[in-house]
């Protein structure tokens, strides 16, 4: 296939393309450049633009002539979306709306989008289902949340099919080490404790102590940025199937808190890295974890590296030789 990959140059979207690489599709990544690495794209055509110039965007679609699009293009941070809020639904929400009218306009007809378990707010048992109530509660949450709105009603309505993958706490990086997370000013807490282990922060602050849970810290479910990859790949493969729209938790069943990783951390790299504890952070709810059994039965998706160790593991030895 052709492939469109918005965000192609950033830590999610460069591990899916470098999974679809190989298999022989034709890769166009369009990238800012605002958070991703031109260094990271290891497979395709690199055209840098903004997902916001529709002349230029509309000129990529009628050369190329998609067969499909994958969409990882937006802003990600859960406490800059509470403090500049507009800039979120700009990025996620109006940036998506038009990347979906041109797939109207140029007849694409499947669509892979990047969205969030941020989407189901704070669940009563912490527990994700597809079918569970949707609540963001945050502006991250909602923007994303809206867009998955537009791709069920654009869908209702003619013949383009999507799959939405809520990601949980993605971390990890390729296991061959050839790519990894760069993302600048990071907030993820495996790639923050990895950082602080490598001796490139000074410590790591642990936001909220009082939560309702078993050490008080937030609990979260971790996955393999490379088992997240996969999961895209069998997306796709599923639309070309025939397979109709879908919305899929993309997540491992478990969760584990921000102390227990911290622990396993200090044990992997033999590290004492040093903890402070801060103040809550806004738009965090206590305790996400994913309920995962439809993405494996309806797209056939099964992971191999459900294991923290070897999420860890990874994201350090990426960071310890970190070449961009």
């Amino acid at each position: 296939m052709k492939i469109l990959i918005t965000g192609g140059a950033g830590y999610i979207g460069s591990h899916v393309v470098k999974a679809l690489g190989p298999l022989g599709h034709s890769l166009i990544i369009y990238d800012n450049l605002s958070t991703g690495h031109r260094q990271a794209v290891t497979f395709g055509d690199l055209i840098v633009g903004d997902l916001s110039d529709r002349e230029k965007l509309d000129s990529v679609f009628a050369t190329h002539k998609f067969d499909a699009v994958l969409h990882f293009a937006g802003s990600i941070v859960v406490p800059d979306s509470v403090s500049d809020p507009l800039t979120y639904y700009h990025n996620n929400t109006v940036n998506s709306h038009l990347l979906l009218t041109l797939c109207k306009k140029h007849r694409v007809q499947k669509f892979i989008f990047s969205s969030t378990a941020a989407v189901y707010g704070m669940p009563n048992d912490g527990v994700c289902r597809e079918d569970s109530e949707l609540a963001p509660i945050n502006p991250y949450g909602h923007s994303k949340l809206m867009t998955e709105h537009m791709l069920r009603d654009f869908s209702q309505s003619s013949d383009f099919c999507y799959v939405a993958l809520r990601y949980f706490n993605v971390s990890g990086a390729d296991p061959e080490g050839k790519i990894g997370q760069s993302f600048p000013q990071a907030t993820h807490l495996i790639k923050v404790a990895c950082e602080t282990a490598c001796g490139k922060r000074p410590s790591i602050s642990v936001f909220g102590t009082d939560y309702p849970t078993p050490d008080g810290s937030c609990v979260r479910d971790y996955i393999h940025v490379s088992d997240l990859a996969d999961a895209h790949v069998k997306a796709l493969e599923y639309l070309d199937r025939g397979g109709k729209s879908e919305v899929l938790n993309c997540g491992y069943g478990h969760g584990f808190s921000v102390h227990q990783v911290l622990n396993r951390v200090k044990e992997i790299t033999g590290v004492e890295i040093k903890v402070v504890n801060s103040p809550r952070r806004p738009g965090d709810p206590a305790s996400i974890t994913s309920k995962a059994d439809r993405i494996q039965s309806v797209i056939g998706w099964k992971p191999k590296f459900d294991d923290l160790n070897i999420i860890i593991k990874s994201a350090y030895e990426w960071e310890k030789r970190r070449p961009y």
